[in-house]
């Protein structure tokens, strides 16, 4: 089928097409739906992290006006006991949290009570007269404790990846002329998205519920609902169709979304509950990490020796793990190897996804090591990446399906001006400000994920399509209006997306950059179904303009079907609709992953499949105050085929804001006394804002990709990967001090 003379095609800068409703308020969130009759919850949270609730007294807040029950442990609806039903489609393995389950307490701040009432102030009010009495246990929240108690599950989480060892990586170790060893850092950090965690629950009546919810799988919660309730899955409708920012937050259903439908089966009413600020530090968070890196180079600059060991954190109930360690591994040839991952248990909510998972932090912190070997070998930050840059995956033996990182080293250089670099640590200068230039390396998976898609064209010509996908701010809407538009020729106006509901065709949680590609290819399919109907429906057409034509002979164009060698002879939609006498036409498709891969190409099982980047970051630091400011980065990306550039731009550069909080800015305090997160809110967690973005500059280097769709990789995830690396590299060049603990804060380069 042609591709040509589409209007709003593949690598078109289409504007979003959900973007209007977003900056008018005509997008409603999950706590901006309403029902006749809502009660508002307000959840009341522990005092204690460990031990047990000993007694609650209710009554001043049942005694508020407007009050209609207190919610907890001794007086809810019965509900499954199982840990089947709560193990949600990414559940790492162990025993998940039940919300309101018994009396235990096994983290700070756990909803140990939700007020519900006919007004959110009153429901506010009474929650904060609640009294609970506690029989408090020992805790730790110390993630350095934690390290002695670190071990590797016996069944580890299934995309945790084991890293291969390959050759004598000690004795290379030992034997190296340049080596670099230490322990770097990666404090804890909070996703923090706009739209606080929020529920609002529709009770329809006859056993029957409408779910609005923050989250990034309608379907996953679907599930969980009705596994837990005892719900029919079709008497559960979840809907997401707008999602203020997650970031993995919503990857798995969060506990307000339970509350809330907890409360409207105990109360057959309909029920909202939105998480506070300070309560948004209460469940999923990035892991603490600390990586023990050695390293180690010949000579001439080649790696000889990666020994790359880590241990995040968990919680004492779910073993979570990532793919910290096996990047290195991957992606540079060093022909002695090993790596060693551990999980260290604490008494906190199980931690879990944030923005590229494992690569953010062991991309990150590796890059740094990287760096330092570099300098300690003499060579040139970049050119020791080059030279030791892999054709393979050198960990696992196989070819990449793509990979053109080395032209997006050339590409983000030149942009950069990496070749006025002054190679000494503390020689360039602006004004009193020293100035530090820094490099680094990023990889993520190119993924796909079985999706499906359906397509309707009306009889007037508009085309919807349709999936149960999620738009997490990522561009989705925009993604299946485009490959649609390609697929059939239409103008975005005539093209309307649906999405976020578990009703439509079933799709996975929104995560790991696959849904543009995955929904995107199921999208290209159900349209290529429909043009196939529309073509046997033209042949009805008096005279048969077409004649006898394949779908290979024709194009959609403008609403048209045209003969490719004949543009001349062509028959509009509605006429051959009208001719066949049909009000619509309808199509649904799998896009699918099977034996021999995606329409007969290899199968990832052949080849290594990922994106890559070249960071280059400039720094300027107040030599006296120790402020530091970004001034400059260039993120060059080798991701495929860029469905739209505008938008994929714009993932690149939140990536690589997110890449500055975590290099500067991001860290979650805990006071281990109380076992709590202490700067819970957005005046003491900093995340950056536009006084902390200087110029940021995103170049797509051309990457053909034969193995996925379309040519497509996903790019909401590398922009982040390595870009605090590149950030860290630049403060040690301009001032000569390496830091291996992130946030790099002011007083981490004083002097002591």
């Amino acid at each position: 089928m042609a591709t040509a003379h589409k209007p709003a095609g593949i690598g078109t800068p289409l504007s979003r097409v959900d973007g209007i409703a977003k900056v008018t308020g005509e997008a409603r969130y999950a706590a901006e739906h309403f029902a006749e009759g809502v009660l508002y919850g307000v959840i009341v949270s522990s005092a204690i992290t460990t031990g047990r609730i000993a007694a609650i007294d209710d009554a001043a807040a049942r005694a508020v006006p407007g009050v209609v029950e207190v919610m907890t442990h001794a007086n809810r609806p019965e509900t499954s006991s199982r840990d089947a039903p709560y193990q949600d489609q990414v559940a790492p393995p162990g025993s998940p949290f039940k919300p309101l389950h018994d009396d235990r307490i096994i983290f700070a701040m756990q909803p140990v009570a939700l007020v519900l009432a006919d007004t959110f102030e009153a429901a506010r009010y009474a929650a904060s007269l609640v009294r609970l009495d506690y029989e408090a246990a020992p805790h730790n929240t110390d993630f350095a404790v934690s390290l002695g108690e670190a071990f590797l599950p016996s069944k580890p989480r299934d995309n945790y990846v084991p890293p291969k060892a390959r050759g004598d990586a000690e004795q290379a170790y030992a034997d190296a002329p340049h080596k670099v060893s230490g322990e770097y850092h990666l404090a804890t950090e909070h996703h923090n998205p706009m739209e606080m965690h929020a529920t609002t629950v529709i009770w329809e009546g006859d056993g029957k519920i409408t779910v609005y919810d923050k989250t990034q799988g309608p379907q996953n919660v679907q599930a969980y609902l009705a596994g837990i309730f005892g719900f029919k899955a079709a008497d559960v409708r979840v809907l997401n169709p707008y999602v203020g920012g997650a970031f993995g937050s919503g990857l798995r259903p969060q506990y307000q979304v339970h509350l809330a439908t907890l409360a409207a089966k105990m109360l057959e009413r309909s029920v909202k509950v939105v998480m506070t600020r300070q309560q948004m530090f209460t469940h999923v968070h990035r892991p603490e990490a600390v990586q023990n890196i050695r390293i180690a180079a010949d000579a001439d600059g080649k790696l000889v020796s990666i020994i790359n060991n880590a241990i995040t954190s968990t919680s004492r109930y779910e073993n979570n793990m990532e793919n910290v360690v096996p990047w290195a591994l991957i992606g540079y040839a060093s022909p002695n190897a090993s790596g060693d991952y551990k999980i260290a248990p604490r008494d906190t909510h199980t931690s879990g996804d944030m923005r590229a998972p494992g690569a953010a932090t062991g991309v990150t912190l590796f890059e740094i090591a990287m760096d330092e070997l570099a300098y300690e070998a003499g060579v040139d930050p970049l050119v020791f990446r080059e030279t030791n840059d892999s054709d393979i995956d050198a960990m696992n033996g196989k070819p990449f399906s793509s990979k053109e990182l080395r032209k997006a080293y050339r590409a983000g250089a030149e942009a950069f001006g990496w070749a006025d670099r002054s190679a000494a640590p503390r020689s360039m200068r602006d004004g009193s400000e020293l100035v530090g230039w820094g490099v680094a390396t990023g990889i993520w998976d190119a993924q796909f994920s079985k999706t499906s898609a359906s397509a309707k064209l009306s009889a007037n010509g508009h085309l919807e399509v349709a999936s149960a996908a999620s738009d997490i701010g990522t561009g989705t809407y925009t993604v299946m209006t485009q490959l649609a538009a390609e697929t059939l020729g239409l103008a975005p106006d005539q093209i309307s997306a649906r999405l976020g509901d578990s009703a439509l065709p079933t799709a996975p949680v929104e995560g790991g950059s696959w849904m543009a590609v995955s929904v995107g290819y199921a999208v290209q399919l159900a349209c290529r179904e429909v043009g196939e109907k529309l073509l046997k429906a033209a042949g009805k057409v008096d005279g048969a303009p077409l004649g006898k034509a394949g779908i290979d002979d024709v194009e959609f164009v403008g609403g048209t079907i045209r003969l490719r060698e004949d543009p001349s002879r062509s028959v509009t939609f509605v006429d051959a609709m009208r001719a066949a006498d049909l009000p619509s036409i309808e199509a649904q498709a799998t896009a699918n992953e099977g034996p021999l891969g995606i329409g007969g190409m290899v199968s990832q099982m052949r080849k290594s499949r990922h994106t890559h980047s070249a960071i280059f970051a400039e720094v300027k630091i107040d030599e006296e105050l120790g402020v530091i400011r970004v001034t400059r980065i260039v993120n060059a990306v080798a991701a495929g085929r860029i469905i739209n550039p505008k938008t994929a731009r714009s993932q690149i550069v939140g990536g690589v804001v997110m890449g500055i909080g975590m290099a500067l800015h991001e860290e979650t305090f805990m006071d281990n006394r109380l076992g709590r997160f202490m700067n819970h809110n957005y005046a003491e967690y900093h995340v950056p804002v536009n006084a902390d973005v200087g110029s940021i500059d995103v170049i797509f280097v051309d990457e053909h990709e034969p193995e996925l769709p379309l040519g497509i990789k996903g790019v909401g995830e590398i922009g982040i990967v390595g870009t605090a690396a590149a950030i860290a590299n630049a403060i040690f060049h301009a001032t000569g001090r390496r830091v291996r603990s992130l946030p790099i804060t002011i007083d981490k380069l004083l002097d002591e």
